[in-house]
């Protein structure tokens, strides 16, 4: 899954859209995929964040509640353990958005594929640098297609694939071996 927001910090940025893509076994299941734009309140602008996610005000306007994504969101999620590329970004976002709406915070199972490559380089006593560990380069290291990034939905597919490559090459068998 992926967030885009406003910012980086979940006490005072807000989620503008989210993205999903379940996985069943090694197969990502299209079928089943998200995607949501997030309503903003009265006055909203998402302000120069526009410039990453490419999210406009009018897009936002016509976005669906907090509330509402969540429960779709929360439901595909459902028995599932949340995977994601740097995760603690969908992690705080999201488990903030619940506190606020559902008063609890997220709890589930999840996986990092930013930390298992990170994982990973260390463990060929490579040791990531800065844009090294960042989604697009990991795929090109992995032999995948480049996809245009800061869209949820992109992002999430994005992800899966990487999973799945990561995988492939023997870092896990299932994510329940790679819970956190």
């Amino acid at each position: 899954m992926d967030v885009e927001t406003t910012g980086l910090k979940p006490s005072e940025h807000q989620i503008v859209s989210i993205g999903w893509v379940p996985i069943n076994g090694f197969e990502i299941d299209l079928g089943g995929a998200g995607y949501v734009v997030i309503r903003g309140s009265e006055g909203f602008s998402v302000g120069s964040s526009a410039t990453i996610h490419q999210l406009t005000d009018d897009e936002i306007a016509a976005g669906i509640d907090l509330e509402k994504a969540l429960e779709k969101f929360l439901q595909a999620l459902q028995g599932r353990a949340l995977l994601a590329h740097f995760a603690v970004i969908e992690k705080d976002f999201i488990s903030r958005a619940c506190e606020q709406i559902f008063q609890a915070p997220l709890e589930v199972p999840i996986v990092d594929t930013f930390a298992m490559e990170r994982t990973h380089m260390e463990k060929m006593s490579t040791y990531p640098r800065g844009e090294d560990l960042r989604l697009a380069r990991v795929r090109t290291r992995y032999g995948l297609p480049n996809y245009s990034n800061h869209h949820a939905l992109t992002d999430a597919l994005a992800c899966a694939e990487l999973y799945l490559a990561q995988t492939r090459q023997g870092r896990a068998q299932t994510l329940k071996d790679l819970r956190s």
